[in-house]
């Protein structure tokens, strides 16, 4: 919306230079969006008694943890709100200035009606579903999953082209062995448990390399797989970005599930690393196994080892035809690395 104004100056709030800006004293288009955003919050003073203080947060920290608004720091976040908001900050300035909290969240007759998994946490939710109850769980509020994946899958038209890569010889692997394996051999994937199959795919070359980890010297063979009809796939890759803006669900029920989203967003493209237990792929699994009890023909994810990237885990291979295969040999491997400790 700001860069569509084409106005452009130095930032008052970062120091950027010759950038795309909104002027606070001018321009109120970004007014509307944001008051019904912090109607969402109630300053301290107005909860109700009891409510607990670890709910409790300050409305610049909001905005950028909870909503991602912002990546500046949160001083600057009040500064900016407050400027933008300036009748809401009239009118209730202990907003801008004091904790707030979001009612509902203490509302246990909300969350167990509107919440995706009502009072408890992702972490609950894992919990039971690796320790105690495999293949049911009381956590998740099924109808609200199923409101949400209504509302956000993707069609796939006949003819796309998908690829799956894997780690051969120099001569290649032939067509008919580049799909998904057998049920006996069927491991545990993030989107299938053992013996179930499941059809797991990329949008280009490059991410379908990274994700099978080939190394320095290896062969690999690239399968082009084109879909033989429509399809439609919950994209769970946009959990994680979940916009208050871009959505018809009320923006109350995005505050009590914005960071459930988010988790599954993360947890369903979290690769398994060599220490992990299979078991870590579990509440992940659940979910893609309701997706698939719904009637939909796959999930998308976005790939974590491939910035660019996006994965498919396509629960039925007959959807797709491999129709070529391609030998490639990977020459070197560029290692990045980030010191933790």
């Amino acid at each position: 919306m700001i860069s569509s104004s084409g106005k452009k100056g130095n930032c008052e709030i970062c120091g950027a230079k010759d950038v795309y800006t909104y002027d606070t004293e001018r321009d109120n288009y970004l007014t509307e969006y944001l008051d019904e955003l912090l109607d969402v919050y109630t300053c301290k003073e107005r909860l109700p008694y009891g409510y607990p203080e670890k709910l409790l947060s300050n409305l610049g920290k909001e905005l950028i943890e909870r909503w991602s608004l912002f990546n500046i720091p949160e001083e600057s976040v009040r500064e900016l709100i407050i400027n933008i908001c300036k009748e809401k900050y009239d009118l209730e300035s202990k907003l801008f200035t004091e904790p707030v909290g979001i009612l509902e969240l203490y509302d246990k007759d909300y969350l167990e009606k509107n919440c995706i998994l009502k009072t408890y946490q992702w972490e609950d939710f894992k919990y039971t579903i690796t320790n105690v109850n495999r293949f049911h769980s009381s956590h998740i509020n099924t109808e609200v999953l199923s409101k949400l994946f209504s509302n956000m899958y993707l069609e796939y038209k006949k003819g796309t082209i998908l690829y799956r890569a894997r780690i051969s010889d120099e001569n290649g692997y032939e067509s008919k062995d580049m799909g998904a394996p057998p049920p006996r051999l069927t491991s545990a994937g993030r989107a299938n448990s053992e013996g179930i199959c499941c059809l797991y795919l990329s949008d280009n070359i490059n991410t379908t390399i990274h994700e099978i980890r080939a190394r320095d010297l290896d062969y690999i063979s690239i399968g082009s797989f084109e879909l033989k009809k429509n399809i439609k796939v919950v994209d769970l890759g946009s959990l994680e970005s979940f916009s208050p803006f871009s959505t018809e669900y009320a923006l109350t029920w995005v505050a009590v599930n914005i960071e459930h989203l988010k988790k599954i967003g993360r947890e369903i493209a979290k690769p398994l690393r060599r220490q992990d237990s299979i078991l870590d792929y579990l509440p992940t699994q659940y979910i893609s196994d309701f997706v698939k009890h719904l009637g939909y023909d796959g999930i998308k994810y976005k790939s974590t080892l491939s910035s660019d990237g996006n994965n498919f885990a396509i629960f039925s291979e007959k959807n797709f035809k491999c129709n070529k295969v391609e030998v490639y040999h990977i020459k070197e491997l560029e290692y990045h690395k980030k010191k933790v400790k």
